[in-house]
């Protein structure tokens, strides 16, 4: 099978029939093989209903129904799972994205080698509520994983098979496949420009929640993918550095009381000055961090995934 069209979506009923006719055009006019994999996440309108439907009329057509709203990152999961094509092209179901691009897409996994390619929306037609902190997103996402997209939280993107079974995507860690796939190892990783549509039916889903949720996924991202397998390396060393300055300030207030004493001056008492406490404070949280790493390495060594890695290839 050539592509696996995966469309997470919630209340979306109006723009279903519309999205899955464009598709099929796509793929009729480029005799592409194909399959549709909606992914309803607990929607309360009729969108189940439109999609039993248009199973009815179409075999191409696959779904998957949670019982209640899990998000995009739970929907894009299951559909990753559930998808055969050796391209899966995620989209979103609102019509803003256009199903037009999948050639395109295609050609990059398929021709060119990517491993995976990510529509980048130019031109938008979101409201600035939207566009400014997605940009806010995209700039640090850019700087803390040292890949160049533009637009990361674009729906509409392209993968090799392999790709989207290696990765995990849960909470708001949609926006970050690009980062997940290069952490899994697959560094060829593309843009292409793609056009935007302003939002045909229903309303927008985005939210400051998600702006916040978002931002500490990325945090996390990048914790587990350096440290997951050896979390002292982290701790521990914030730990000694921490220990060690509040140590060495110790040492040097108790050097420069013994050296006025030598030189029978009056000393100030080392629990007089703020310092100390500074310093002891430090040594405290030093010994904590070291402590959380020990831990930290008795989860981590008693974990299932502990020796699980990904394998390219075997002869």
């Amino acid at each position: 099978m050539d592509i696996s069209v995966v469309i997470p979506l919630y209340n979306e009923d109006e723009s279903l029939p519309e999205l899955h006719d464009w598709i099929v055009r796509v793929m009729n006019a480029n005799s592409f093989s194909y399959e549709i994999i909606f992914v309803d996440d607990g929607s309360k309108d009729n969108s189940w209903q439109v999609i039993e439907n248009l199973q009815q009329k179409n075999a191409h057509v696959k779904a998957i129904k949670f019982r209640r709203n899990y998000g995009k990152s739970a929907a894009l999961n299951v559909g990753f799972e559930a998808a055969q094509g050796d391209v899966v092209i995620t989209m979103d179901a609102d019509l803003q994205d256009s199903p037009d691009e999948i050639p395109g897409l295609f050609k990059m996994i398929k021709q060119d080698g990517f491993n995976l390619v990510s529509g980048w929306k130019k031109k938008r037609y979101d409201p600035i509520t939207k566009t400014i902190p997605t940009k806010l997103f995209n700039w640090a996402t850019r700087k803390m994983s040292g890949i160049q997209l533009n637009d990361f939280n674009c729906g509409l993107k392209a993968y090799e098979h392999k790709v989207v079974k290696s990765v995990e995507v849960y909470g708001e860690m949609h926006r970050y496949i690009p980062v997940l796939a290069k952490w899994a190892g697959f560094t060829k990783i593309g843009e292409r420009e793609v056009a935007h549509q302003s939002r045909k039916y229903g309303t927008t889903k985005f939210g400051m929640s998600r702006f916040v949720n978002g931002f500490l996924d990325l945090l996390s991202i990048i914790f587990v993918s350096k440290f997951g397998k050896r979390p002292m390396h982290l701790f521990g060393t914030i730990g000694l550095f921490s220990f060690f300055v509040g140590g060495l300030v110790s040492v040097w207030l108790i050097a420069e009381k013994l050296i006025k004493i030598s030189q029978h001056l009056i000393p100030r008492d080392v629990t007089d000055q703020p310092l100390f406490y500074l310093a002891l404070v430090a040594m405290i949280i030093g010994t904590q961090l070291f402590l959380t790493g020990f831990l930290a390495e008795l989860v981590a060594r008693n974990s299932s995934e502990r020796n699980k890695y990904l394998i390219d290839k075997t002869i």
